[in-house]
C-alpha cells in the first residue's frame, strides 16, 4: 500500500449557483456499489457512494445539502473521498477495512465536516491541496492536514490508481482524483451532470473552473464516468458537446 503522506508536509504553494439537486431521482440513500470490468480483465477494486445530508456554509450564508462520499478499495483497504456531514455513516461503510487515506477535493466546510471524526477512527492521513487551507482552517482551526495533494500525485489503493488533476475555478484549490483502471474521475464539485459547479463565491472563478473542465477533465476519455460531491453521476462525453453553451450563460 502506498503511503500518500510519505516525504512530510510539502510547503504551501504560492499562490452562481450551479449546484444540481443533490438528491438522486428516486431520492435514496443506499450506499450504492459498484464494481467496473475494464475489458476482459475485471478491476478488483470497487466504488462505492454513501449519500450524506447537512449545511453548507459560505459568505454568511447556509443552504441544506446532500453530499456523495466516495469509497475506493476492496474488502482489505480503501481511501475515502469528501467525507461530509456523518462520520457515523461513512464509518459503517469502511466497516473493519483499512484506510489508506482520507482526500478531499476541495474545503467546503460540507466536503470536510467529517473528516476529524473519521481520521481519529481510523488513524488515516489526511490530504487537500494547500490553496484551500483557509477554508481548512474555518473547519478546524486546531488541526493541520496531514499532507498537502499536488498535481500529479499518484495514490495507490486495492492496486487501483487515484491521480490528482489540479481543476481550481470552485476553490483555489479544488482538485479531481483521476482513476484510469476505473474509467472514472472523482471531481468534487468541479463538474456535474449539466455545467460546472458553483461560482461568484470567496475563492472561486467563472473562467479558471471553465479552464480546469477543458483542458483537465473533457481531455479525458469520453467514457469516463464523473463522479460528482453531489448527485447524479455522467460522464465526460455526455458533458463535453455543451461547454460553449456553459461559457455563453456563465456563472
Amino acid at each position: 500500500m502506498h503511503n500518500p503522506a510519505d516525504g512530510g508536509r510539502p510547503e504551501r504553494a504560492e499562490g452562481g449557483s450551479r449546484w444540481l439537486d443533490a438528491k438522486d431521482d428516486n431520492g435514496d440513500r443506499a450506499q450504492d456499489v459498484h464494481a467496473p470490468s475494464i475489458g476482459s480483465d475485471t478491476v478488483s477494486a470497487r466504488i462505492e457512494r454513501v449519500v450524506t445530508s447537512g449545511t453548507f456554509c459560505l459568505d454568511g450564508g447556509s443552504w441544506e445539502v446532500d453530499n456523495n462520499v466516495w469509497l475506493i478499495g476492496d474488502d482489505d483497504e480503501v481511501v475515502v473521498i469528501d467525507p461530509a456531514h456523518d462520520a457515523a455513516a461513512v464509518l459503517n461503510a469502511i466497516g473493519d477495512r483499512a484506510v489508506a487515506a482520507v482526500l478531499c477535493t476541495h474545503g467546503h466546510n460540507d466536503h470536510i465536516n467529517a473528516v476529524g471524526d473519521v481520521a481519529a477512527k481510523t488513524a488515516a492521513p489526511v490530504l487537500i491541496h494547500p490553496d484551500d487551507d483557509a477554508f481548512w482552517s474555518t473547519v478546524y482551526p486546531d488541526r493541520q492536514p496531514d499532507g498537502w495533494l499536488a498535481d500529479g500525485q499518484e495514490i495507490t489503493v486495492a492496486g487501483t490508481t487515484l491521480r490528482v488533476l489540479c481543476t481550481p475555478g470552485h476553490t483555489w484549490g479544488s482538485v479531481s482524483l483521476y482513476a484510469p483502471d476505473l474509467a472514472a474521475v472523482f471531481g468534487g464539485d468541479t463538474l456535474f451532470q449539466g455545467g460546472p459547479g458553483a461560482t461568484g463565491r470567496s475563492g472561486s472563478d467563472f473562467p479558471t473552473i471553465i479552464e480546469s473542465i477543458r483542458d483537465r477533465l473533457l481531455t479525458l476519455p469520453a467514457d469516463t464516468t464523473v463522479h460528482t460531491g453531489h448527485g447524479p453521476t455522467t460522464t465526460i462525453g455526455a458533458e463535453a458537446p455543451h461547454i460553449d453553451d456553459w461559457i455563453c450563460r456563465g456563472q
